[in-house]
C-alpha cells in the first residue's frame, strides 16, 4: 500500500495485516485497535493459548525506507536487553514483505502491561495525578536505562541541524547516554508505571528523556514542576540544559504541529534557557 493511498485504504490494509498476524500467532483480538503515529502501526490487546493475554503490534514501512530506519525497525525486540524497567517484553515476532505495496510488515507479540496512558496525546494538556511511587519508579527506571550498554545510534551526529535552524546558533551535544528516546505522556502508563514504545531507544543526548517529559508538560505547570523536582539534578546540569534546548527545538518542528498551543511555552522556555546560557558563557 503506497503512501499515496487514502487513509481509509491504508487503514483497511493495516487491519488486514493485523488479521494475518493474529492467525499466524494463534491469537484473538480482545479490544479495539490503537493506531500509531501517521498510521505506521496498529496494535490491540489479544489472547491465545500460547501467550495468554498479550499485546499485538503490527508495523509497516516502505521497503526503500528500511535502510534509513535502521535500528528503529528492531527497537522493540532489542529492548528485551533492558531489565529492571517496567516495559513490555517481546515474546515473538514475524515479518513479511508486501512486494505489491513495496512495504515490509513486522508483527510483535508483547507482554500486556496494566494501566492506561497518562495522556491521549504526546503533550500533557491538563495536570496528571500519579502516586509518589510512580515518580520514584520513573526516576529509577531512567537511571537504570542509562546503565545499559548499547551501540544503537552510536553514529548520531553531535550537532543538530534542526536545533541550529530553530535556535539560530549551533548547539553541540558532547554528553551522550542510553535513553528511551521517545518519552512522552502517551507512552507512559499509570497509576502503575509502564513505559511503552521502544523503537527509538539508544544513545542520545544526556538528560534528553527528562528534558522531553518536562517540555511536554509545559501546558500543565503543576506537573512540569513535579517533573523538575524529580529530575532537578539532571535538568539543572549543563548537559541537562543543552538537552532541554535540543528537545524544545525538536518539538517545535514536530509536536507543536499537532499541539499548536505548546509552541508559545516552548519558545518562552528556549528564551529562558538561552538567557541563562549567555550569562554563564
Amino acid at each position: 500500500m503506497s503512501v499515496e493511498a487514502s487513509d481509509e485504504e491504508f487503514r483497511w490494509w493495516m487491519r488486514a495485516n493485523l488479521a494475518r498476524a493474529t492467525e499466524r500467532f494463534g491469537l484473538t483480538v480482545t479490544g479495539d485497535p490503537h493506531w500509531g503515529w501517521c498510521l505506521r502501526s496498529i496494535s490491540a490487546p489479544a489472547e491465545g493459548d500460547r501467550y495468554g493475554a498479550c499485546w499485538l503490534r503490527v508495523g509497516s514501512e516502505q521497503t526503500r525506507s528500511l535502510t534509513d530506519m535502521g535500528e528503529f525497525w528492531n527497537g522493540n525486540t532489542e529492548a528485551n536487553a533492558i531489565i529492571g524497567v517496567p516495559k513490555p517484553v517481546v515474546l515473538d515476532q514475524i515479518q513479511w514483505d508486501a512486494p505489491d505495496q513495496l512495504r515490509r510488515v513486522r508483527a510483535e507479540v508483547m507482554t500486556l502491561l496494566p494501566g492506561q496512558p497518562c495522556s491521549p496525546t504526546e503533550a500533557l494538556r491538563t495536570p496528571v495525578t500519579l502516586p509518589d511511587t510512580w515518580w520514584v519508579s520513573l526516576r529509577e527506571s531512567l537511571d537504570q536505562i542509562r546503565t545499559v550498554p548499547t551501540t544503537r545510534f552510536v553514529d548520531r551526529s553531535p550537532v543538530s541541524a534542526r536545533a541550529t535552524a530553530v535556535l539560530g546558533f549551533e548547539l553541540r551535544v558532547d554528553h551522550w547516554e542510553t535513553v528511551h528516546g521517545d518519552l512522552h505522556w502517551n507512552n507512559l502508563l499509570g497509576p502503575q508505571l509502564g513505559i511503552l514504545d521502544w523503537e527509538m531507544w539508544g544513545r542520545g543526548p544526556a538528560g534528553s528523556d527528562a528534558a522531553t517529559l518536562y517540555c511536554l508538560s509545559l501546558l500543565a505547570p503543576a506537573t512540569a514542576n513535579r517533573v523538575h523536582e524529580v529530575f532537578a539534578d539532571v535538568l539543572d546540569s549543563p548537559a541537562g540544559r543543552i538537552a532541554q534546548l535540543f528537545t524544545a527545538a525538536r518539538l517545535l518542528t514536530h509536536t507543536a504541529q499537532d499541539c499548536p498551543e505548546l509552541a508559545a511555552p516552548l519558545r518562552r522556555h528556549i528564551e529562558t534557557l538561552v538567557s541563562e546560557r549567555r550569562r554563564t558563557v
